[in-house]
C-alpha cells in the first residue's frame, strides 16, 4: 500500500507540468495563487522541483474534471502490470457468496 502511494506521488510530481497544461490555467495565475513569483514558478516547473506543499497547492488551484481524468488515467497506466483479481477471486477473498 505504501509503495503504491509513493509511486502515485512520483507519477503526479513527474506529470505536474502536463496537469497544468490540461487545466487551462496560465503559469502566472497559478504562481500568484500559490505565492511564488512567475519566474520562480517557471523554473521549478521546468526542473520539476516543486515541493510537496507546492504540488498540493497547485492541485488545489487547477482541480477540474480534465485534470482528474488525466490523474486517474496515469494511475491506471502505472498499475497496468500489477497483479489483478477476477471478480470471482475477489468475492472468495472477501468471503461473499
Amino acid at each position: 500500500m505504501t509503495a503504491e502511494i509513493i509511486s502515485d506521488y512520483k507519477n503526479l510530481a513527474a506529470n505536474i507540468g502536463q496537469l497544468i497544461a490540461i487545466s487551462g490555467y496560465r503559469n502566472d495565475y497559478i504562481a500568484k495563487k500559490i505565492g511564488l513569483q512567475p519566474q520562480t514558478f517557471s523554473v521549478k516547473k521546468g526542473r520539476k522541483s516543486f515541493t510537496v506543499d507546492e504540488i498540493e497547492k497547485i492541485i488545489q488551484v487547477i482541480d477540474n474534471e480534465e485534470v482528474e481524468e488525466y490523474i486517474m488515467l496515469e494511475i491506471l497506466r502505472s498499475r497496468k502490470n500489477d497483479e489483478n483479481l477476477s471478480g470471482e477471486e475477489f468475492k472468495n477473498l472477501m468471503g461473499w457468496k
